[in-house]
């Protein structure tokens, strides 16, 4: 009997040059493109804030290009907290204020 993987819950929480560089973007295809449901937003401070859903597998590689960004980003600081999904999510969406 195989049984399927627990979805997880990743929220990050990332500072550097991460507005006005196409981060959100980038963050919203690589989540599109490992399957993963959440959102992510632009804060007031300059920063961004995220949710993602999926597998452990997905949301780790995920989080690696999280910290990467695309090229104009600079990211400095991402602020992680792991936990059991809850399923609250259709896709993955990008979010405004």
């Amino acid at each position: 009997m195989t049984t399927l993987p627990e979805k997880q819950s990743l929220s990050a929480h990332v500072r550097g040059r991460v507005q006005g560089v196409g981060y959100r973007h980038f963050v919203w295809k690589q989540a599109a493109g490992r399957g993963l449901r959440g959102w992510v937003r632009n804060e007031p401070d300059g920063s961004v804030r995220l949710v993602a859903e999926g597998s452990r597998e997905a949301l780790e590689s995920f989080l690696e290009a999280v910290r990467r960004g695309p090229v104009a980003a600079r990211v400095t600081d991402v602020q992680v907290h792991w936990g059991p999904a809850a399923g609250h999510f259709e896709d993955f969406e990008v979010r405004f204020f």
